[in-house]
């Protein structure tokens, strides 16, 4: 027989609340880590775009220079004078075209001697390497 002390235990219980059950393991928190990776991938990938994008800004912005610079140093050479005979001679004993034996006299500012100098240098390096 249930005794007094019994029924008020019974009662407290029942007072307390309703029981909860025991906690399911959630089916959705590896799908969450899931999310999380590719978030975390997704925001690596982006901030390599951005890094990258930076590089390629800064190539550019390099290889902008480097023509203006080059563009700068025909437009000097262009104004460097030498003599018709100098142009042929050097064209004839190297037997290149007119247009590089220009552009070394142009480089050695008109100068025969040094111009020959570095074709020569230049055919004998050429020699060696092939």
């Amino acid at each position: 027989m249930a005794t007094e002390g019994d029924v008020e235990l019974e009662l407290e219980t029942e007072n307390s609340g309703p029981e909860r059950p025991p906690e399911k393991p959630r089916k959705h928190d590896s799908s969450a880590a899931d999310l999380e990776r590719v978030t975390n991938y997704t925001e690596e990938k982006e901030i390599q775009s951005s890094n990258l994008e930076t590089a390629m800004s800064m190539i550019g912005d390099s290889w902008s220079l480097e023509q203006k610079d080059k563009q700068e140093r025909e437009k000097e050479l262009a104004k460097v004078s030498f003599k018709k005979e100098d142009l042929e001679l050097i064209r004839t004993e190297m037997e290149i075209s007119r247009a590089a034996a220009k552009q070394s006299l142009r480089e050695h500012m008109g100068n025969m001697l040094e111009a020959l100098i570095a074709l020569t240098n230049l055919f004998v390096l050429s020699q060696t390497h092939s």
